[in-house]
């Protein structure tokens, strides 16, 4: 299924994965809106939604950036008729946005608590709210969080309960709305990385340039999106989905590709992903080790 002329809107996406998948869609000639709240450059984090917004042009779709804060109702409100004012209608919803603290529960501060469940679980909620009148007249209406697997072992809980809470809180939307909404043949479903992937967040929290190149790129996040927002919206809905058994689906058994430039070495998993989705996996992805059960 081609996307030429969809319209597709996503939260986040001036960098990383959300970027990635804009572009892909965007290559076959869909419309994308960037809501993020990057309009100038940042020191630690590179692209604006302006930036974003050229590469995806280049690739050959047309974009409007949009600057929204996604736990502000108005300017969520607004983006959405914005969206369907310039292009006519929507067809796809991508919750990417997420903000990420790896602290135990009392070196976390209320304030970057409220933050990661605002954007988080509040944002992709009130985004999918804003959005599904509009996307019930779409073509193949779906919404995809990126979001992990609902895997209930303490291990997830115990290092970062909050940022553990508001991740499953996006999940949780998709376990829901997935049932609501497939009277109105809009598909909802969650993708997630088998392994780490390159991004600021990596980069700048989670280990720098060492655990960077034990991540794959965000391609394989883009590829894997483009395939599950290409199947029926009345068929795959209610999955949590994993990037790499998606593209397995289709035939893949190399996924090396995907990672670092010259780097053949062992991957890491991300956060989230059980020991049996290791195993079954068709590269050498080690667990990490503070977080074994």
């Amino acid at each position: 299924m081609s996307f030429k002329g969809r319209t597709l809107i996503m939260s986040g996406g001036s960098r990383g994965i959300g970027l990635a998948i804009a572009k892909k869609i965007a290559a076959d000639g869909a419309n994308i809106v960037i809501c993020a709240k990057t309009a100038e450059p940042h020191p630690k984090l590179a692209g604006t939604i302006y930036t974003a917004a050229a590469e995806i042009e280049a690739v050959g779709g047309q974009c409007l950036p949009i600057v929204c804060d996604i736990r502000e109702e108005d300017m969520v409100k607004s983006a959405v008729a914005q969206t369907v004012e310039r292009f006519g209608g929507l067809d796809i919803l991508v919750n990417n946005a997420s903000a990420i603290s790896l602290t135990p529960t009392v070196s976390t501060p209320m304030k970057r608590y409220d933050l990661m469940n605002g954007v988080n679980a509040r944002g992709t909620f009130m985004m999918s709210q804003a959005c599904q009148p509009h996307l019930r007249h779409g073509t193949n209406p779906h919404i995809l969080n990126i979001a992990p697997p609902l895997i209930m072992e303490p291990r997830w809980f115990r290092n970062h309960v909050a940022y553990t809470m508001a991740k499953y809180g996006m999940s949780l939307c998709t376990l829901g709305m997935a049932e609501e909404f497939r009277r109105d043949n809009i598909a909802v479903n969650s993708l997630w990385p088998m392994t780490s992937i390159d991004t600021a967040a990596v980069r700048n929290v989670l280990g720098g340039d060492s655990m960077a190149k034990m991540s794959r790129v965000p391609d394989i996040m883009a590829d894997s999106a483009y395939e599950v927002l290409s199947r029926p919206s009345t068929e795959a809905t209610g999955n949590f989905y994993i990037d790499e058994f998606v593209l397995a689906e289709t035939g893949m058994t190399d996924f090396s590709r995907y990672n670092q430039p010259g780097y053949d070495g062992p991957l890491a998993a991300d956060f989230f992903v059980s020991s049996e989705m290791v195993a079954r996996s068709a590269s050498t992805v080690m667990e990490h080790p503070g977080y074994k059960a």
